[in-house]
Parts: C-alpha cells; sequence; structure tokens
C-alpha cells in the first residue's frame, strides 16, 4: 500500500484530477430556444443603425417620462416610487436621479447637482460613450475612444458606494445630502 499524497491522482489519466476537464471530450453545442433565434435572426437582418436608435428611443423615452411626470411637483409617496426608500426610509444609490435629469434637461446643472451630483458628473462621460459606441456601430466614425481603466471605473463606484451611505447619516453635515 503506498501513501497518497494531497496531488495524487486517483484516475486512470491524470486529467482526472478533481477540478480538471477531461480531455478529448466535445461536448454538443447548445441549441438556442425559439426566441434566441427570433432574436439573432432579427438582429441578423436588420440595419446596422438600427441598434443604436433603438437606444436612443430608450434613453429619449427616460427624457420624456422625467420631463412629463416632473418629480421636482410630485409628492414624496407618489407612484412609481422607490421601493428601498417605501420600505426602509433610506435614500437608494440611485435616490434623486430622475429630479436631477428633469434638472439637466431644463439646464439648471446646480439643482441637479443637488439631488445626485455623481449621476450629473457621470453625464458627459455616459453621452461621450454613446456617441461613440453609436457612431462606430451605425455610421463607421472612428471617434477617439474613451478608455476608463478598471481600477477608475473601481474608484467610482467605491465613491458611488460612499456617497450612498453618507447621504443617509442622520447627522450634520450628512444630512444636507438628503434628497
Amino acid at each position: 500500500m503506498h501513501a497518497a499524497g494531497p496531488h495524487a491522482h486517483h484516475g486512470p489519466y491524470p486529467e482526472h484530477a478533481v477540478g480538471a476537464w477531461p480531455a478529448g471530450v466535445a461536448y454538443p453545442p447548445v441549441e438556442p430556444d425559439r426566441f434566441t433565434r427570433l432574436v439573432l435572426r432579427l438582429h441578423a437582418r436588420a440595419p446596422r443603425w438600427a441598434v443604436p436608435l433603438a437606444a436612443l428611443g430608450c434613453v429619449g423615452l427616460g427624457m420624456a417620462y422625467a420631463l412629463l411626470s416632473d418629480p421636482t411637483h410630485s409628492d414624496p409617496d407618489a407612484r412609481p416610487t422607490c421601493l428601498l426608500k417605501l420600505t426602509t426610509g433610506l435614500d437608494c444609490p440611485g435616490c434623486g436621479g430622475t429630479r436631477a435629469l428633469w434638472y439637466v434637461l431644463h439646464a439648471d446643472l446646480p439643482a441637479a447637482a443637488r439631488h445626485h451630483f455623481l449621476f450629473v458628473f457621470s453625464l458627459p462621460f455616459l453621452a461621450w460613450l454613446f456617441v461613440s459606441w453609436a457612431g462606430n456601430r451605425a455610421f463607421g466614425w472612428r471617434l477617439p475612444e474613451l478608455r476608463i481603466s478598471p481600477r477608475v471605473i473601481g474608484g467610482f463606484l467605491a465613491l458611488w458606494l460612499a456617497f450612498s451611505v453618507a447621504r443617509n447619516l442622520p447627522w450634520a453635515p450628512f444630512t444636507s445630502l438628503y434628497v
């Protein structure tokens, strides 16, 4: 009898080690369902500008909602409302975003920043990312790309998390962040 170490292989081949894929085994491709096939056919037949136009339409619908609902004059419990704010009384990470968008659309940037500073700060970057992506996708434009490193994205998300926590703290100066 021999002593088996912690890395000993107990199968006839070394690839039978725990966590290893068997060598030479080909798995059959998964057949897409009917809905997936439909979406893939529509995507293959759609003109180059269809996806950017659809994305622009979604952004336009969001802007129209913000303009028509006038979130600056609605009651705090008016529908639709934030589920987190309704159940806990806390501001969620996006609380104030619709009001900030309403103020941006009315060119009142100080009021927009008061309701959600990080949203207003990120708008120029998001707009450039969309324009460069949509221009490339729809018209083949090669605009300068905005390269954002994972470290910068992580820093922004950490800042957003800290902002979300700070705006819910019950003492000054954090109470000025309530929306």
